[in-house]
């Protein structure tokens, strides 16, 4: 009797490593396909930092006209998102949902980029008030949350950095596994490439690793005659044939992409002063582009339901984004979104910086569309990867010189599996500002990933106990 390979059939190599094999239709029942998906729910949250360039008026500039959010409520067509920096995202305008008038509570953090970026995915308060850059988080994030229900085997969430290591609020800030127990992020890829691949060289001498490193060929490589069994089985038809070869091209492409990245000075020299850490915003945003490889494998493999990927320190205060017209790095983009060339109120107005803002804004939704490339490139009989889960875009603050805790930015790809609207840019409460409902989008974000009561229903127990905690209706499909 032949026993079924599902999705979770894994590929084992040196160390015991675990890339699993597509869901292959020829090797499954009808009636187990019948019972359960080939693809679960998952959630991949893309941090940003200090809001976007939206309308407003401010006191350094005076009128800032929108160049963030689409035209109008309702269906995400090219005109409704022309002139906006969405627009770089308008290929997958039928699979996103947009959702504005995202409001967080106004907790006592003492600073703007602490509260919204440690609150971003716990919706919590501070353990204590009034920190500011030395606050934590009162609660666990989403992103742990979700990994430590459902994911297989006890593996905890990815959290993956991008960005310089120290800074405001230490650098990798918003993941956390309880009341002020932060987790610490994967910065270099190599490194949580290796996770993913069970190798663990940490502490080992160089003789050991030079060992290692001859031995962990490419994991096709290694499981050559074994694949080559597979492909040879006389259930396989030809879409399983193009599943499986797009899966293991993507690995093999990800191998690559990581040891090509720089040149071999470059990469010995980022290697040994900062292992992955930079300010260079050509190095931070390619660094997230190949997180978010990593992050695609590692929910099309099975390895986890969860990956948050944050990119910059608390407010972003290192970074120095490109200007696509002089070719020149721009500002530090936290003196950017102030408009002055300070941290605080102080400093000389930097001229054009809501400008400045919305380039950024859009590299930034250049490089969630390369996620959205990398998701939408997996298949299986129930659509895309793309199509099973959720890629979510999150933003700290509405906006970066009031730093507004109103109209935080969350753009959501993907339906999880048609728990979603799409296409789609909805205003949550008709727009009233007045309302606090970020707890309810964490609370319907995590059960459209799969979080489920022990009864069986969707929560509305995440976040603090004081804020409404329902899901959000209006995003339901």
């Amino acid at each position: 009797m032949k026993s079924k390979l599902s999705r979770r059939r894994v590929l084992k190599g040196v160390g015991g490593a675990i890339l699993g094999l597509p869901f292959l239709e020829g090797l499954s029942t009808k009636s187990a396909r019948a019972q359960a998906p080939s693809v679960e729910p998952f959630a991949i949250f893309f941090r940003q930092a200090n809001g976007v360039a939206a309308i407003q008026t401010t006191t350094e500039l005076g009128f800032e006209p929108e160049r963030f959010w689409p035209r109008n409520p309702g269906a995400l067509t090219t005109e409704n998102l022309e002139g906006r920096a969405t627009a770089e995202l308008s290929s997958y305008a039928n699979r996103l949902l947009i959702v504005g008038n995202t409001n967080m509570r106004q907790f006592a953090y003492g600073d703007g980029h602490a509260r919204g970026a440690l609150q971003l995915l716990t919706a919590r308060g501070p353990t204590i008030d009034g920190q500011g850059g030395n606050s934590e988080a009162a609660g666990e994030s989403l992103d742990h949350r979700i990994g430590r229900e459902l994911n297989p085997s006890g593996n905890e969430s990815l959290f993956l950095y991008a960005g310089s290591v120290g800074g405001w609020l230490g650098g990798p800030c918003i993941s956390y596994r309880s009341a002020g127990n932060r987790r610490s992020a994967l910065v270099d890829p190599k490194s949580a490439y290796q996770v993913l691949a069970g190798d663990n060289t940490a502490g080992a001498s160089q003789e050991a690793i030079l060992i290692q490193s001859r031995r962990q060929q490419s994991i096709n490589d290694l499981v050559r005659g074994e694949l080559g069994a597979l492909l040879a089985r006389p259930e396989l038809g030809s879409a399983d044939r193009r599943r499986l070869d797009l899966h293991l091209s993507s690995v093999r492409d990800l191998e690559i992409s990581l040891s090509c990245r720089l040149s071999e000075a470059e990469e010995q020299a980022l290697d040994a002063s900062t292992g992955g850490s930079s300010n260079n915003g050509d190095v931070v945003l390619a660094t997230a582009r190949l997180h978010m490889d990593l992050a695609a494998l590692a929910v099309a493999c099975g390895f986890t339901r969860s990956v948050a990927i944050q990119v910059g320190n608390g407010n972003d205060g290192n970074s120095q984004y490109r200007d696509p017209e002089t070719g020149n790095l721009m500002d530090n983009f936290h003196f950017i979104s102030h408009r002055r060339q300070s941290h605080n109120s102080t400093g000389s107005i930097i001229a054009g910086s809501d400008l400045l803002h919305h380039k950024v804004d859009v590299q930034f939704a250049a490089t969630f569309r390369h996620l959205l490339d990398r998701l939408a490139a997996y298949e299986f009989p129930e659509g895309s990867l793309l199509d099973a889960g959720m890629a979510i875009w999150l933003n700290d603050l509405g906006n970066g010189p009031g730093h507004s805790n109103i109209n935080c930015p969350v753009l959501i790809a993907g339906s999880a599996g048609g728990f979603l609207k799409q296409g789609q840019f909805v205003k949550l409460d008709g727009g009233d500002i007045t309302k606090t409902n970020h707890a309810r989008l964490l609370n319907t974000l995590g059960t459209a990933a799969g979080l489920r009561t022990a009864g069986g229903d969707p929560i509305s127990d995440f976040g603090d106990p004081s804020l409404n905690r329902d899901l959000l209706s209006e995003l339901l499909a």
